[in-house]
């Protein structure tokens, strides 16, 4: 199984731990601890040479152990602190497993409805997690966090189009390409013939813009375009919410609306890989969901409580 130092050095840099930086040691700790869960969900499920469908049902077994206070494994070590801790609920870590479970058997989405569902499971976990860690959760701030971590995972989607490919799995529904005349065949015919190019200017794009590739860049605008309408509600989740943890629901918030300017200021061409934004464009976003959210709580009714 991966070693903890494998899975956690992943960490640097990402927006969960990034946003885990502006925490108490307490909070910083518990969000740690599910971050570190949700790595290794995800490494068993991506990379690990085994059998993993064996190494998940695995980690739900080490679950199980955290919850009874008999873990072993260092990185459920750390969790099983948290869940006496903070008494955090037992199924959003298991959809995170089952998630990676499907990764196993479905490689492409036809529909949006059918990605939200995979969404359900990959990343609405982690944001009622999150909420749990800090004592928060609340059906009404569940269903804005849902919208948040779907449009984050999209993003992630889009960003890792070319890191997907190599695994055999498009995330970007057949039908939202079928609108610009793309389709998931060409999809991987274009990853076999044009990972390997130079990324273009978004102004001077290979085969002129009827190319298939060109057609793929008006694709992602479009979901793009899905991950702005889902990020609208971020700034009213993070009015909700008081102190700390404010900061860092506005980190993650932000980082979303960072990540999908990238992918804008790139024309949409995330072929080959996304530049990634700086630190003073996140500051910029961070500060932006911050000022926005003071308009925004009232329409929550949780009054940053």
């Amino acid at each position: 199984m991966p070693s903890t130092a494998v899975v956690m050095e992943r960490a640097e840099g990402e927006n969960f731990a990034v946003a885990a930086r502006l925490l108490s040691r307490e909070h910083r700790e518990g969000l740690l601890a599910v971050y570190g869960f949700a790595r290794l969900a995800d490494e068993l499920g991506d990379v690990y040479a085994g059998d993993r469908l064996a190494a998940l049902d695995w980690l739900e077994g080490e679950l199980d152990r955290a919850y009874a206070g008999e873990a072993c494994e260092p990185l459920l070590l750390k969790l099983q602190r948290v869940l006496a801790e903070r008494e955090l609920p037992r199924e959003p870590f298991v959809r995170l497993i089952d998630a990676n479970r499907m990764d196993q058997r479905v490689r492409r989405y036809d529909t949006w409805e059918q990605l939200e569902g995979y969404c359900e499971l990959s990343a609405n976990p982690v944001g009622e997690l999150v909420l749990a860690v800090f004592g928060l959760a609340n059906p009404k701030r569940i269903e804005l966090s849902d919208r948040v971590c779907t449009a984050l995972q999209l993003v992630e989607h889009l960003q890792d189009v070319s890191e997907d490919l190599a695994r055999g799995r498009i995330y970007l529904p057949e039908r939202d390409l079928a609108r610009f005349g793309c389709s998931h065949e060409q999809l991987e015919q274009i990853g076999r013939d044009g990972l390997d190019l130079p990324v273009p200017d978004a102004n001077q794009a290979p085969g002129g813009k009827d190319s298939p590739r060109a057609r793929l860049r008006e694709a992602v605008a479009y979901e793009c375009a899905r991950v702005r309408e889902l990020l609208v509600v971020g700034p009213a989740l993070v009015g909700s919410v008081p102190g700390r943890a404010k900061l860092a629901v506005a980190g993650f918030v932000a980082g979303g609306e960072a990540a999908v300017k990238e992918i804008e200021r790139a024309g949409g061409e995330v072929l080959g890989g996304v530049p990634q934004a700086s630190g003073l464009r996140r500051g910029g976003a961070l500060g932006g969901v911050l000022w926005r959210s003071r308009g925004a709580r009232a329409a929550t009714g949780l009054g940053g409580r």
